[in-house]
């Protein structure tokens, strides 16, 4: 099942949520304007906004204050994206330029901070203490977490929990917090507002474990990305770990090089050894034990479309191709 098709029960809010963020981009200055639109309109999967949506309407929610959290989601997920890409030197994602190539590091930057104030313009609006601890929480998070990705550059020793605690600090965290919201705006008692934080988590760590699947198996025109950023960037990344804690010592050293060295020289060896040692099917095992915790989280919602979705959704963050 494509992305459409999963987002179908929630098509007429996700064009209220367009509408929000059209809006909400606006700027006298042009330069802020032109960077935003086109980050924000390049082509992403929206999954985080969905999940404030799909987990609102799951809970019964009747309002429309959904389509501003969910904007504020995007925005801030957008300004993360638009800070990456600078930190990582990157120059394509989703198939196109990144903002950073075509506008400068220092636009993407100063339109990013943009993003994340605008942002918590929004959430203010939305007149809820309970909303913005959670969205300042995750936002603190976060940066953490792009902190602790940067530390863990080219340090082969980094372990499997190590490699976890910054998927689930730096990706699955906003993953929660847009889960939580839905429940917060429907007025989710606290076992229920857990239970959404927790699918959010879960589903968020599968979808980045196969993201980091990806990097190694993808094809280059589905994923709009070059394969081996990763490892160009000295990412220890599950696939490697894998290989690292099971591979021969041959094959060990292989990897730690690529790791310590960054850069693509290595490509062909280290995919070599990723194949031979089963990583990625193992990183794919990990990621449907995450998808699975993620689906027993919402076992106790009611029945509806919207639950029909996330349980879809969380086999489709473990069985896409890009």
């Amino acid at each position: 099942m494509s992305v459409k098709q999963l987002f179908d029960p929630i098509a007429a809010d996700m064009q209220a949520v367009d509408t929000v963020i059209r809006e909400r981009l606006y700027s006298d200055v042009v330069l802020i304007r032109q960077v935003a639109e086109y980050i924000i309109h390049s082509g992403g999967k929206r999954l985080r906004p969905a999940l404030v949506l799909f987990t609102a309407g799951a809970m019964g929610y009747k309002g429309t204050q959904h389509h501003e959290l969910a904007a504020v989601v995007e925005f801030i997920h957008t300004a993360t994206l638009l800070h990456d890409d600078v930190v990582d030197e990157s120059d394509l994602r989703r198939g196109n330029k990144t903002a950073n190539a075509m506008f400068g590091n220092a636009a993407s930057v100063l339109v990013g901070d943009f993003l994340y104030s605008r942002a918590f313009q929004m959430m203010v609006g939305v007149d809820n203490m309970r909303v913005m601890r959670v969205l300042a929480d995750a936002t603190n998070v976060i940066a953490e977490g792009e902190v602790l990705q940067l530390l863990n550059c080219h340090n082969a020793d980094v372990g499997v929990e190590d490699y976890l605690r910054v998927i689930r600090y730096k990706t699955a965290k906003l993953f929660e917090a847009a889960s939580r919201l839905g429940g917060i705006l429907a007025g989710a008692d606290d076992e229920q507002e857990q239970r959404l934080a927790a699918f959010g988590m879960h589903l968020g760590t599968a979808f980045q474990i196969i993201d980091d699947v990806l990097d190694y198996s993808a094809d280059e025109a589905e994923t709009g990305k070059h394969l081996g950023d990763d490892l160009a960037e000295g990412k220890p990344t599950l696939p490697l770990i894998h290989v690292m804690l099971q591979g021969s010592a041959e094959q060990a050293a292989i990897v730690r090089n690529a790791i310590e060295s960054g850069g693509r020289d290595d490509f062909a060896a280290v995919l070599g050894a990723i194949q031979a040692t089963g990583a990625l099917d193992e990183a794919r095992r990990h990621a449907r034990v995450e998808a699975d915790l993620a689906i027993d989280a919402i076992s106790t919602l009611p029945p509806s479309n919207f639950k029909d979705a996330l349980l879809q959704l969380s086999d489709f963050a473990v069985a896409r191709n890009h």
